[in-house]
């Protein structure tokens, strides 16, 4: 039941995308009216001059993905890198913003989730600094900083640390009452307690924030990227539009869909596995 449900709902995408990108290619491929002249430049970037604004059809797209990721590691100058070499720029930046982000978020979030009295301390901290958008410390971070791939980190550091640590405190906090006590009646200190009781009973739902932190983590480093420039899947989106490339700048905003996607994936089999071993 299940493998033909499944395959009833690929079967139903598959239809689903051929449909979009038939009526887009249709959109697309309105031909040039009568005594339009010779293109300017901007409409053969922009797609040939059309009657339809221009924008690139699939084919086209598709054309491009295939020039950048049949090299995707190319680099013959600043503003000429492979698409390959500008997402790991990218992922290097999240991961790390991220890692530093967990390693402040899971102590922090286990600590208030098992202390009521930490929690209430900390909270208006906590209330305060959670709804500040995350590109708007990106000013502060580039005076004090004074490094873009330094501040691009700390940017991505603060939009990952909120979830993480939420749903740590939330998790820690909702476990199991008697099971505490079942440990505390076996003399468990508070460490062993942490790490044998607390933490397989709560890792679904720090996974889980962990899970929201690396998609907003994907989501903010290409607004950061094209705020600081230089490398980055952000910097080469902006860059191909100020190249009037619009068939690039599509290809990409493809790519970062791509890439949010499989993270995204990576965290659900894992939230899987740790549901599945609680």
């Amino acid at each position: 039941m299940t493998r033909s449900y499944d395959f009833r709902a690929l079967a139903l995408t598959i239809v689903i995308l051929i449909v979009a990108l038939g009526a887009w290619e249709l959109s697309t491929n309105t031909e040039i009216l009568p005594g339009a002249g010779e293109m300017t430049e901007y409409e053969r970037l922009m797609g040939g001059g059309s009657q339809n604004a221009g924008v690139p059809a699939p084919s086209a797209v598709m054309q491009k993905a295939w020039e950048e990721l049949s090299d995707p590691f190319h680099n013959t100058g600043a503003n000429d890198k492979g698409i390959g070499i500008q997402i790991a720029y990218s992922l290097m930046r999240v991961l790390t913003g991220y890692a530093l982000a967990a390693i402040i978020a899971l102590p922090v979030g286990f600590l208030i989730g098992m202390s009521p009295l930490m929690f209430r301390a900390l909270d208006p901290f906590i209330q305060v600094l959670r709804p500040i958008s995350p590109l708007a410390w990106m000013p502060l971070a580039l005076f004090i900083i004074q490094d873009s791939e330094a501040s691009s980190i700390f940017v991505i550091f603060i939009c990952s640390i909120w979830p993480m640590l939420l749903n740590t405190a939330f998790g820690v906090a909702s476990v199991r009452k008697d099971w505490v006590n079942v440990a505390r009646t076996h003399e468990l200190g508070p460490v062993k307690t942490a790490f044998q009781v607390i933490l397989p009973a709560a890792a679904p739902t720090i996974v889980t924030g962990m899970r929201i932190s690396i998609g907003i983590a994907w989501l903010v480093i290409v607004a950061a990227e094209m705020l600081v420039g230089g490398t980055g899947i952000g910097y080469y989106v902006w860059n191909e539009w100020n190249n009037l490339d619009l068939t690039s700048v599509i290809f990409s905003i493809l790519m970062i869909g791509v890439v949010g996607m499989a993270l995204d994936a990576a965290f659900g089999r894992l939230q899987r596995a740790v549901t599945y071993t609680e």
